[in-house]
């Protein structure tokens, strides 16, 4: 449980980071500056790679998660053959809030999964 919490507070980390490089940000700008726009995909990929990373259990714990959009975003964003802009945006204004938001719900649900305690 241990290596699980620390994955979901480094993933609250990133997704803070999106929402503080995004705060303000209107979508058109975001598509234009690109270093905001590198350092959103960078921490969004962050984000995925630990959601899928996570161990199966803790996934079933959190359904609410859009798992497989996750999932999505990250292939999408490694993929020089389609649009990185529009699919960062939509992670960084939709899905990030939304995650950020079920995973305040699931730490007063299921708070062992967020609890650094060591297994002896």
């Amino acid at each position: 449980m241990m290596i699980t919490a620390a994955m979901l507070a480094l993933i609250e980390e990133a997704g803070a980071a999106v929402l503080v490089l995004v705060d303000g940000v209107e979508e058109l700008e975001f598509a234009r500056s690109r270093l905001t726009r590198f350092e959103v995909v960078r921490q969004l990929l962050v984000m995925a790679d630990l959601l899928d990373s996570l161990p199966e259990s803790a996934q079933r714990a959190m359904p609410e998660i859009d798992w497989a959009g996750w999932r999505l975003v990250a292939l999408t964003l490694c993929s020089k053959n389609r649009p990185q802009a529009d699919t960062a945006w939509v992670a960084a204004a939709a899905m990030v809030p939304a995650t950020l938001s079920w995973l305040r719900v699931y730490r007063r649900a299921e708070p062992a999964l967020f609890e650094f305690k060591p297994t002896v």
